[in-house]
């Protein structure tokens, strides 16, 4: 296997200002084109190290894989309180054309997370449009629905409001989602949420309503080994089936390594990615 070109850092002109790329070219012949889309707030944080090592490993296999702190994300332009969800799929046009012009591969996504629910969105739109398709999917545990998601986030505030002696009445999120309605941006763990954003995050539609058009590769994290796959995602990957969607469920024994506290890594894992997107190649 031909070892892998250094990672070549740089700025792509966006709508406001520029946005941090990392783009990590293929070794050897190139097999195609891979787009990161990374997690919301911390969990991008804590899931650098693993999105770094498997992007590695793609571009080892020969595929370019391209990096992106969207708008008010990383070393992007902006702060976290102006990022918004349009913005953040205008990126991933940008970042998508900028891959096809460099390798001449339509980029597959690869999403986690909340993440995966924004490529989602963005392939829809894009299947409408018909601008860049999109040949495929990689979704790391990819989050059921934007509503519940955001009610998560905003609970990371209540815990902290009541360990400091607040009034769960009033620091509840029915009241935080009432102060996001009024216009107020409210600052939860260290990040500034805006209203415009929040209400995208609870327009959503669930994930089993964002059926893709391309052949998908979805990996869930099990507790354990021969744990049960979890309601939700069976009932959404069951759904997606239903409508015909080219799906590939990989159900790994594997930590939560977005959410826990020390950086934490996972080579099945990461083999495991790295396998089903040979496969792809290999199929096409």
């Amino acid at each position: 296997m031909t070892p892998p070109a250094p990672a070549e850092p740089f700025f792509l002109e966006g709508a406001p200002g520029r946005r941090f790329c990392l783009f990590h070219p293929p070794a050897g012949r190139c097999r195609g084109a891979v787009l990161y889309v990374h997690p919301f707030a911390e969990e991008m944080n804590r899931s650098r190290r693993m999105a770094a090592l498997q992007a590695r490993a793609l571009a080892a296999h020969g595929h370019g894989v391209l990096q992106i702190d969207l708008y008010g994300c990383g070393d992007s332009s902006g702060d976290f309180g102006q990022a918004r969800w349009a913005i953040w799929k205008d990126d991933l046009a940008r970042a998508a054309a900028w891959l096809q012009a460099r390798l001449g591969h339509a980029p597959v996504l690869w999403g986690l997370r909340l993440g995966a629910l924004l490529a989602l969105d963005y392939a829809l739109d894009d299947a409408r449009g018909g601008a860049h398709p999109v040949p495929a999917m990689l979704l790391w545990q990819p989050v059921l629905k934007g509503s519940t998601y955001l009610t998560q986030f905003l609970r990371l505030r209540m815990a902290h409001e009541l360990l400091d002696g607040g009034n769960a009445a009033q620091s509840g999120t029915a009241a935080m989602r009432a102060a996001l309605q009024a216009g107020e941006t409210l600052e939860i763990a260290g990040y500034d949420l805006a209203p415009a954003l929040a209400e995208a995050l609870d327009g959503l539609a669930p994930l089993d309503a964002l059926a893709p058009g391309c052949p998908v590769h979805w990996f869930e994290a099990l507790n354990g080994a021969g744990a049960n796959l979890p309601a939700g995602a069976a009932r959404a990957s069951a759904e997606w089936q239903r409508r015909g969607v080219d799906l590939r469920l990989h159900a790994l024994a594997c930590p939560p390594f977005w959410s826990t506290p020390e950086i934490t890594v996972d080579e099945g894992w990461l083999a495991a990615t790295t396998a089903a997107l040979q496969a792809h190649a290999d199929e096409r």
